[in-house]
């Protein structure tokens, strides 16, 4: 009996010893063997990389108010690694989520949102709408552990729910984050754009540059994309140390992020106000809904105004624009979207004529004292049938609405009179008895000024225009270029299209004497402490071979314009103006002609003042508003009344 005692003892004895063993043994393996691997994973679940946004650079204007700033806010994230395990809970924690965050939860739900905006799914993403399943599924893998951007901008009231549920939210963080807010709104929304996440389209763009694609926010339109290397700044980093439901406990180490570049712009704020009171006046009188007006220094290219109506609020994009608003703006038929001032092209009208007159002079087509008899109409014979009236085409002046003409016109009478017959003649010639200009000679010219290529201005989404040529007709029309169609090019009708951005440009041609600048909206860079960084310095495109004597002829008959013209609302009493009108038929199916069968028509006025040494060059553009005269002068006039305190 003692002997089986004993034997027992000694088995439990080996037993005991045994486990002993294996214990110590998957401790050496654990510790000794594999401990720095397993450290390395209590490491990664201890301490986290935390990335440090820099701060966005300030947007002033040239007087330094504040255009775009930075406001504190809160950016509600997620670790994916702390979620819950279970693909059941991890649900629930999204729907709870998708609830308070007015996100969509999963997949399913972003079907549900392309079906009901009646678009594709890939549509729905390009607008920046994803799913909190898809965002969390696209980062899982490959950094679980790194925090994701769910919302930013978020209310208090619904931090204060998200940190009242943390223990039944595990991984989801609040974090402080400056957001973009753009104190002036519609006023300045087309120059300054607006921020949002890297375009879908431009991913592997913004990744070769060093963006993380999937968390940044850049610049998408205006300034903020036009600037978008100076404004960013670079990131910084910290190491800390967590908790098991992953939030920070202490900062062992940090890299302190560099601030990006504040800018300095050329624009007028007050002078922006004044621009847009008066182009919404003008809009409401002429019953229109789209206007644009641009002022511009037409000694260095600054552009010290710029108004394209009607506008939107870029601050609904600053914390992510609802789908509700994004498709009352996209929908809009008024486009308030688009920047018409830069990407809008439209038939110039008569304002396009200060190219031709400048041509005619300098290739000595015309001089000062050539005379045009305008009777209203003149009747141009086909060159194959010249007897034969059926197979010839009338041409009209505006003038002969009034059952006249304008009589014998010079140059300075033809620009200031806006006179149609006058500049027919100068542009085609007419028959063999005068030979104009002429289509090539025309283009030429046309292109100096910088028609028919964009101007290089800043901001993105400038369109180059139309300068049309026998080619481009034969290529989109099949037909050959004929000499009614270097008529109505010369008053600035038929195929010719301009920006509003192109024709003030061209305007500061005449009035600088001849040099055609570069438009430019960046005036100084600054850095986080307000020094200096880079200064404005004018770029020139080209200087025009033409002859200074000859412009100045051209601005006589514009300042002759102001004075007894056409355009004589926009005279001041202690400042010389010079303009030039513009009404341009255009064709919209949505317009349909008057009950004379009448096209309707833009509103165009370009002018500069003083004539002696012109400090401003101004555009006004109305879409459909009718007459230059009666509806694009009294604007134009408002705002040079303001700007030289009148």
């Amino acid at each position: 009996m003692r002997d089986r005692y004993q034997i027992r003892i000694i088995v439990y004895g080996l037993v005991i010893l045994l486990a002993f063993a294996l214990l110590t043994t998957r401790l050496y393996q654990l510790q000794i063997v594999r401990g720095d691997y397993f450290q390395l994973w209590a490491d990664k679940n201890r301490f986290r990389l935390v990335p440090l946004e820099a701060s966005r650079g300030i947007i002033y204007d040239r007087r330094g108010d504040i255009l775009v700033r930075n406001i504190p806010s809160f950016t509600v994230t997620v670790i994916p690694a702390y979620l819950p395990d279970d693909p059941a809970s991890e649900e629930v924690v999204f729907e709870r989520l998708a609830a308070l965050l007015s996100l969509p939860a999963t997949r399913e739900d972003i079907l549900d949102i392309a079906e009901e905006l009646s678009v594709s799914v890939e549509e729905v993403t390009t607008r920046g709408i994803r799913s909190i399943q898809g965002m969390v599924d696209e980062v899982r893998d490959w950094s679980p552990y790194r925090p994701l951007v769910l919302k930013r901008n978020v209310d208090r009231d619904t931090v204060f729910q998200i940190e009242e549920a943390h223990l039944d939210l595990p991984g989801v963080l609040v974090e402080p984050e400056p957001v973009r807010q753009y104190p002036y709104g519609e006023l300045m929304s087309h120059l300054m754009g607006y921020i949002g996440p890297v375009p879908a389209n431009q991913v592997e763009v913004y990744k070769a540059a060093g963006y993380d694609v999937n968390q940044d926010r850049v610049g998408l339109i205006g300034a903020e994309d036009a600037f978008e290397d100076l404004l960013r700044g670079h990131k910084g980093e910290k190491y800390v140390e967590v908790d098991v439901a992953g939030r920070e406990v202490r900062t062992v180490s940090e890299s302190p992020p560099t601030p990006g570049k504040s800018l300095r712009l050329t624009i007028d704020l007050a002078l922006q106000e004044q621009m847009t009171q008066a182009l919404q006046w003008g809009l409401e009188q002429a019953g229109a809904e789209i206007g644009v007006t641009i002022a511009m220094n037409p000694q260095s290219g600054e552009i010290l105004g710029m108004v394209s109506l009607p506008a939107y609020d870029n601050n609904l994009f600053s914390g992510g624009i609802s789908t509700a608003d994004y498709r009352r703006l996209s929908e809009d038929p008024s486009h308030p979207l688009i920047n018409h001032a830069i990407s809008g092209r439209h038939p110039p009208g008569s304002t396009f004529k200060i190219i031709p007159a400048t041509a005619a002079l300098q290739e000595g087509v015309i001089t000062a004292q050539t005379l045009v008899d305008c009777k209203g109409t003149m009747w141009l014979p086909d060159r194959r049938f010249p007897d034969d009236p059926e197979q010839g085409q009338t041409f009209y002046c505006w003038i002969h609405n009034l059952g006249r003409g304008h009589g014998k016109v010079n140059i300075i009478s033809g620009i200031a009179n806006s006179c149609d017959i006058f500049f027919y003649w100068l542009g085609g010639g007419f028959l063999d008895q005068f030979e104009g200009l002429g289509p090539d000679r025309l283009v030429d010219y046309a292109h100096l000024f910088g028609l028919g290529e964009t101007t290089g201005f800043d901001l993105p989404g400038e369109n180059p225009g139309l300068v049309p040529t026998a080619k481009w007709k034969r290529i989109n029309y099949s037909e050959q270029w004929v000499t009614g169609d270097t008529y109505n090019m010369t008053i600035g009708q038929g195929y010719v299209l301009a920006t509003p951005l192109q024709m003030v440009n061209a305007t500061a041609v005449v009035a600088n004497g001849g040099t055609l600048y570069r438009p430019q909206l960046l005036y100084q860079v600054l850095d986080d402490d307000g020094n200096l960084v880079r200064d404005f310095a004018p770029e020139v495109i080209r200087e025009l071979p033409v002859d200074g004597q000859h412009l100045a002829t051209v601005a006589e008959g514009m300042e002759a314009a102001v004075v007894w013209g056409s355009a004589q609302g926009a005279y001041l009493d202690t400042v010389r103006v010079a303009g030039k009108t513009g009404t341009a038929e255009f064709f919209d199916p949505d317009i349909p002609p008057d009950e004379e069968g009448n096209l309707p028509t833009h509103a165009w006025f370009l002018a500069f003042a003083p004539v002696e040494d012109p400090e401003i060059a101004l555009v006004v553009f109305v879409y459909n508003g009718g007459e230059g005269t009666t509806t694009a002068v009294p604007i134009a006039a408002e705002i040079l009344r303001y700007y030289f305190g009148e």
